[in-house]
């Protein structure tokens, strides 16, 4: 009787809700590459066919070079990753000041870094688009990490903050007695310890740049400096839309993160760890 129950339960609350969740988040995806490698008849076809009969790349092909994948996925690339370089030194270096000293109003200051995520993002489209034309930077990939970085930094800080508080200050104590100044301390001794939490940052800040979309379409009007998100958008037409091509180009869009988590998982678990227990 107690088997058939632990059975029971063991299916109810944990095989169904896993199954379920597994379900609804693979389902998309799948949906998504079994379309990019059908023809575009075959796509609209009733029954679905939930298996390309004659797969085909041509979608890819059409979506790198007659739609201007490339570019976009140049774009995006040059914007995410000197998003994360900015990020990740600011961050670190503003979660160390405020890990390792103490100043008037640390409390209120920590308060409003967290405060500044509930704005929401939309409130900043009409500031900052007056700003950056003000500044001539419409249409300019630096209006876009300007702006991320801006976004990232107070909750990265926060979270490299965790991570530094987890490394006992006696390490620097202990650098410093041999000889090491601060900075050298601080890429010698803290830097390798810190390693998982950096990880973590970076696969969070470029996974918020590469998949943005109304920042990077409010303050980018040339379809040359198009990032990935807005020129998906633009691929559906008032009338028609290329099916097979949007589904190439939103597994293109995929690959870069599926690739990033895939290697950085490990460290990105640590780093979690990390940061909670800080």
């Amino acid at each position: 009787m107690f088997n058939t129950n632990g059975r029971t339960n063991k299916v109810l609350f944990f095989y169904l809700p896993i199954t379920l969740m597994f379900m609804w988040t693979i389902f998309p995806i799948y949906w998504t590459i079994n379309t990019a490698f059908k023809h575009e008849g075959d796509i609209i076809k009733r029954p679905l066919e939930y298996l390309p009969t004659s797969p085909t790349v041509e979608n890819f092909v059409v979506a790198w070079n007659n739609v201007g994948f490339a570019t976009f996925f140049k774009n995006s690339l040059i914007i995410g990753i000197t998003t994360v370089f900015v990020v990740i030194i600011l961050s670190t270096l503003s979660g160390y000041a405020l890990t390792r000293y103490k100043f008037k109003g640390k409390g209120s200051f920590l308060l409003m870094l967290l405060s500044t995520q509930f704005i929401p993002r939309a409130m900043l489209i009409i500031p900052l688009f007056i700003i950056f034309k003000n500044m001539g930077l419409i249409s300019n990939p630096l209006s876009l990490i300007i702006t991320y970085t801006a976004v990232e930094i107070p909750f990265t800080t926060i979270l490299m903050s965790g991570f530094i508080s987890n490394i006992p200050r006696e390490l620097e104590e202990a650098a410093a007695v041999d000889g090491c100044s601060k900075l050298q301390a601080l890429r010698f001794v803290m830097f390798p310890l810190l390693l998982p939490g950096i990880v973590a940052t970076a696969v969070f800040t470029f996974i918020y740049t590469w998949n943005e979309f109304l920042l990077a379409l409010m303050l980018t009007n040339q379809q040359s400096k198009f990032t990935l998100p807005v020129g998906l958008s633009f691929m559906m037409g008032e009338f028609n839309v290329n099916y097979g091509a949007l589904a190439a180009g939103s597994v293109i869009a995929l690959v870069p993160a599926v690739i990033l988590f895939a290697y950085a998982q490990k460290h990105l678990v640590s780093g979690m760890g990390g940061a909670v227990k800080g």
